[in-house]
């Protein structure tokens, strides 16, 4: 060993070692001590930087107060009107054909029509009979079913006039429609039918001729036309005619699709089943004769994916939509969307129906269409489109808002839509039956299949018709439901309520009407209201335009606003209304002007018309049209 590691040796102190030791222990505990801080420190870090954001703080704020709509606080007047049919004579029953074989057509009918057929100021009655089947020679028809014409004696007292009247004539028919064609004073009568339809000129003195095969109007032998009216399209004084068709049938095809009723049975068919047709426009060439133009005028609308007739129609009515002097066309189509022809003054029309806003329903849906009416319900210039449609699907109103053929379905939010959703609707029709001066709602109800109690517990064959009476637009429902109490029990009776009309039968100024039906009897209910409101009741005969004043507009001037009214006998289903206009006064017993909008463009006005009475106004020769007429 060598000197310096001898010094080494003896240099070496344990006190030294252990206190270095301690030293390092130490040193080390407080490194593990920094690094666990560190550590720490650092999965502080990481969960704020990666921890879920908090749930926003509960902010608790006083909820809004719900608006509970109410039925408006209105006072229903007593409107009774009590069944005269029997007591006014009226014997007749509606033949439908049923035999068990439940064949569609035996459905649908039937129409009639009040007109003034002898000139002599009353309101007489046609009304359009069904037939049996050539071939189910059943015994239980001993008689030959036929049309039907009841002369008024001016006091509601009717008197079968059919026996050898040109009118005692058995086909299967549907509706009716009456004008004076010719211009000669006599109203003449077309009715349309399952095959080929029918003109009966009236010669006077209670008889018609049928002048169907030199009119031109008689269609096609396998067409079955439903509902049919008068209007003078192209404003040359004389009345056209336009016919809907319904759908393409035949009995062959319908007995071979075996439609059945959910549980079993034979049920009356879908029109979805069958084919749909176009219309008829007949032009009046002024000589007796007619030249069928619905192709060349645009009236031949056709499905834009298979090329096939669209149009499934059932209903008709006219007016001028957009104040632009031409009268349109609106056609209600059953399961496929309704149709607004627009006339272009040209002697064509085109189909504005979904621009429009009435051809589908607010969900873009077809629905069951079968009657209609255009009227002007409110104190302004709007019109509202009455539509009756389907069990399960609410009566449309399509309101307009200008003069742009831009139109709405209110009905809802008029109070009309929820209460007509179960009924199966066939006629509806404005009518003032209180005389306030606001025009009410009449429908008529009915479904098609005798069973469907069974199938739909909700529904029933017979169903009573609904008078909705209008309460104004400053109430928050417009149109509510006549209860019972208020109208009577013979209004509200159960029936297979088909076409609809109204007149003045008695002469004392309000509004009585006729309910059809399809298999049983009319109902005519005379209005037997005893309010003490006022009326006025005007009769207008055209020169330069129509004879009788079809399309012309009534306005009626008094200290509380203006009241309108179309002469319009095309209305409701398969059926015809009067000529002469009621336009209800409420207490009002004074008017401050009468102004006519005659169809050719010209007005006329009047200051001096009797209260509670008939007035008769003649179109002046000399008045020139403001718009003029338009040929075709």
């Amino acid at each position: 060993m060598s000197d310096e590691q001898m010094t080494s040796i003896d240099d070496y102190d344990p006190e030294t070692e252990e206190r270095d030791d301690a030293i390092i222990g130490k040193a080390l505990r407080w490194s593990l001590l920094v690094f666990a801080i560190f550590g720490s420190l650092a999965g502080v870090a990481l969960y704020v930087l990666t921890r879920p954001a908090p749930p926003p703080p509960i902010k608790e704020t006083e909820l809004a107060t719900v608006q509970i709509r109410k039925a408006p606080q209105v006072q229903l007047p007593n409107i009774p009107f009590t069944d005269v049919t029997e007591e006014a004579g009226i014997l007749f029953r509606h033949e439908n054909g049923a035999r068990g074989k439940k064949l569609l057509p035996e459905t649908m009918g039937g129409g009639g029509a009040f007109f003034d057929f002898d000139g002599d100021g009353d309101q007489d009655l046609l009304l359009v009979n069904g037939q049996q089947w050539p071939w189910d020679h059943s015994p239980e028809q001993a008689e030959r079913a036929t049309l039907a014409l009841y002369k008024n004696d001016g006091s509601g007292k009717f008197e079968d006039v059919t026996k050898d009247s040109g009118l005692d004539i058995s086909l299967y028919g549907m509706g009716a429609a009456v004008g004076d064609y010719d211009r000669d004073g006599r109203v003449d009568v077309f009715v349309s039918a399952v095959g080929s339809n029918r003109l009966f000129h009236n010669e006077g003195a209670g008889k018609f001729r049928d002048v169907t095969q030199s009119a031109g109007v008689g269609g096609a032998a396998n067409e079955w036309s439903s509902s049919c009216g008068w209007f003078d399209f192209d404003n040359d004084g004389d009345l056209d005619l336009f016919v809907c068709n319904y759908v393409k049938w035949s009995r062959e095809y319908d007995e071979s699709q075996g439609f059945q009723l959910t549980g079993g049975g034979r049920a009356y068919g879908r029109p979805q089943n069958f084919e749909g047709t176009f219309p008829y426009l007949y032009r009046n060439e002024g000589n007796g004769s007619f030249t069928e133009v619905a192709e060349p005028a645009g009236l031949h609308i056709r499905n834009p994916a298979t090329n096939v007739p669209m149009a499934k129609s059932l209903g008709v009515t006219f007016a001028d939509f957009d104040a632009d002097g031409r009268i349109d066309i609106i056609v209600a189509n059953d399961t496929v969307q309704n149709l607004l022809f627009h006339n272009q003054g040209n002697g064509s029309f085109a189909d504005v129906g979904a621009l429009s806003g009435v051809a589908f329903d607010m969900n873009g849906n077809a629905r069951g269409a079968m009657g209609i009416d255009a009227a002007r319900f409110r104190d302004n210039d709007a019109i509202g489109i009455a539509i009756g449609n389907f069990s399960n699907e609410m009566t449309a109103l399509y309101v307009s808002h200008g003069a742009q053929m831009q139109f709405m379905d209110e009905a809802i939010s008029t109070g009309l839509g929820p209460n007509t959703r179960l009924e199966l609707t066939f006629g509806v029709f404005y009518f003032d039956c209180d005389l306030d001066g606001r025009l009410d709602l009449f429908a008529a109800n009915g479904h098609l299949e005798e069973d469907i109690n069974r199938v739909q517990p909700s529904q029933h064959y017979a169903q009573p018709p609904q008078l909705f009476w209008n309460c104004g637009s400053q109430a928050d429902t417009e149109f509510l439901p006549v209860p019972v109490e208020k109208c009577g029990t013979d209004l509200l009776q159960p029936m297979v309520g088909r076409g609809s009309a109204y007149a003045d039968i008695d002469g004392d100024g309000d509004l009585d009407v006729l309910v059809l039906s399809s298999g049983q009897t009319p109902h005519l209910l005379r209005n037997d209201q005893q309010l003490g409101h006022h009326w006025i009741r005007l009769q207008l005969k055209g020169t330069t335009s129509n004879l009788d004043a079809i399309g012309a507009w009534v306005e009626v001037h008094t200290k509380h606003g203006i009241l309108r009214r179309q002469v319009m006998p095309t209305r409701s289903y398969l059926s015809q209304s009067e000529l002469p206009v009621t336009v209800g006064l409420g207490s009002v017993n004074s008017i401050e002007q009468v102004v006519i909008r005659w169809p050719d463009g010209s007005t006329q006005e009047l200051e001096r018309i009797g209260i509670d009475e008939l007035t008769v106004i003649e179109q002046p020769k000399e008045q020139l049209a403001s718009v003029p007429p338009t040929n075709s």
